[in-house]
């Protein structure tokens, strides 16, 4: 469906015209229509779908101008996709001068906000927590409030966020329309749903039209231990500009952007360790291109829409299916080609192909970069550097070419031994981090006749902890990123624990369990030595 066949605000017309809109998104044909009518949706979108237009055309339309009164709610799980949508909304509403719109959320100076408030707006983006604070401090009146948005509800409910959506929910008018959108459809959303929402009409996009077709995905089989030096390999071989790369926690993700830091990589991790002005100006790095990677998690991601993303990585494979479509669609944007790749270690085979299933698509197999493959790129590199050199007619290189000749008629060499001397400096100086590796112990794959071998490891907590079994299970599986299948049998006496997990993999669960804490207590995690009783 074409916009000008919408039956929609002229002034909003003319600014999807502006910003080169033709053909509206599935979700947009779909939801568009039925909330101009003001019917409550359950509209299933993920990120990249223009979503969020889905929305914003229909609350646009149903402001008052006259009325300076909070009319419309949009509730969003993050302050990056508060500030997203509200850009949307300004997009939309720049012919519209009457209508005005404020974002709200934690890190932000309140008093601002405040100010903000009692000058008179029609719309508010923010944080559930920060338009908590306002309810609370009376600082906004939400009497006049036809419309409200839970915009990733899904993800509002998996940050713990329900308790104040209801709360929110049950302090603006019954009399009002909800739009409720979420890129999954789990239960509570469902309930959620059933117990605000009035007749909802029920809108899903089906999973095939989820993937992004313009993206190449592939997969590699990694060995758990040495995924820090394929990434560079990678990294290397492909030279994107930009790159985003997912991790599944939050210490995996500080990790991996300190290995890339140590090996001269412009990266940095965001996750929610990280204060809000840190995230602020991680953010901006990368998007201005100070920083070319991007080391994140799920949830910490959320909401950044930066153009030009050339490559994904998915250092550790997602939990959940849906959270791989999340992630590709950061790069092949626009129209534009883009590149995923992801790391498969042993049974994470299994994993791999459910994604595939449930997206409807293949991911290819590739071979990992082997150390011929980084020096072909490098030289291919530099020499593209020197052939726009030798093809700039501005540059001189007459100095250049007297120092090498008189280095030339010093010693028994030719000008071909100095190029190639030079050209053998600079590669040394780029091979450094991985000239001492082989390639033939990169590779993993899996094998359904595996040994079993496990490896048996003490940790400094047990019973009288009150500790369970499904406590080091789920600390475990959630702070290394591997299946809690693949734990084997846990002993747990008074005082410590034993647990066995399979032996490829006991270097990479010893790393990720360091710093790691079960309910709150400070764990101490090792090899079991065979005194041990």
């Amino acid at each position: 469906m074409k916009f000008e066949e919408m039956q929609i605000n002229p002034l909003i017309q003319r600014a999807v015209s502006d910003l080169g809109y033709e053909e509206a998104t599935p979700i947009q044909s779909k939801a568009i229509p039925e909330a101009l009518t003001g019917r409550d949706i359950i509209g299933q979108a993920q990120t990249g779908t223009g979503k969020t237009a889905a929305f914003a055309i229909p609350v646009l339309e149903h402001i008052d101008p006259d009325l300076k009164q909070v009319q419309a709610l949009i509730l969003c799980p993050t302050r990056e996709l508060a500030l997203q949508v509200a850009g949307e909304f300004r997009k939309l509403s720049k012919y519209m001068h009457d209508i005005k719109l404020l974002p709200v959320y934690g890190g932000q100076d309140i008093v601002k906000q405040i100010r903000s408030l009692r000058q008179g707006v029609q719309i508010v983006v923010g944080t559930p927590g920060r338009i908590m604070d306002h309810m609370r401090r009376k600082t906004a009146k939400f009497e006049h409030v036809n419309q409200i948005v839970l915009d990733e509800a899904d993800e509002m409910l998996d940050m713990g966020f329900r308790d104040d959506i209801e709360t929110i929910l049950q302090g603006v008018p019954a009399e009002r329309q909800t739009l409720l959108f979420s890129a999954t459809m789990p239960k509570p959303i469902r309930d959620l749903a059933a117990k605000y929402q009035h007749e909802a009409i029920d809108i899903q996009i089906a999973k095939k039209e989820l993937t992004v077709k313009n993206i190449d995905q592939y997969y590699l089989e990694v060995r758990r231990d040495r995924k820090a030096e394929v990434l560079s390999r990678v990294l290397d071989v492909y030279n994107p500009e930009l790159t985003v790369i997912f991790c599944n926690t939050k210490m995996r993700t500080q990790e991996v952007a300190n290995e890339l830091q140590e090996r001269g990589y412009f990266a940095e991790g965001l996750h929610g360790d990280l204060k809000q002005q840190q995230r602020d100006m991680v953010m901006e790095n990368f998007r201005n291109g100070r920083t070319e990677i991007l080391v994140a998690t799920d949830v910490a991601a959320r909401g950044i829409d930066v153009s030009g993303v050339d490559l994904v990585v998915n250092y550790d494979l997602p939990q959940d299916d849906e959270y791989y479509v999340h992630r590709i669609g950061r790069t092949g944007r626009a129209g534009k080609s883009g590149l995923a790749i992801s790391f498969v270690s042993g049974r994470e085979i299994i994993k791999l192909k459910e994604i595939m299933r449930y997206c409807h698509t293949k991911i290819l197999l590739k071979p990992v970069p082997t150390l011929d493959d980084v020096t072909n790129t490098r030289v291919n590199y530099i020499f593209d550097k020197v052939n726009s050199i030798l093809e700039d007619e501005s540059e001189d290189l007459s100095k250049m070419s007297d120092i090498i000749e008189d280095k030339v008629n010093e010693a028994d060499y030719t000008s071909l031994d100095v190029a190639s001397a030079f050209l053998k400096l600079y590669l040394d100086s780029k091979m450094g981090n991985s000239a001492d590796q082989n390639d033939d112990d990169l590779t993993d794959s899996y094998d359904d006749s595996g040994s079993g071998d496990k490896v048996r490891l003490f940790i400094n907590i047990g019973k009288k902890d009150r500790i369970r079994p499904g406590d080091i299970l789920g600390a475990i599986a959630g702070e290394s990123g591997i299946s809690g299948k693949l734990v084997g049998e846990i002993k747990m006496y008074d005082k410590f624990t034993f647990v066995e997990v399979p032996k490829e993999y006991g270097n990479s669960v010893l790393q990720a369990m360091k710093n790691a804490k079960i309910k709150g207590k400070k764990i101490n995690i090792q090899r079991a030595r065979k005194n041990r009783r």
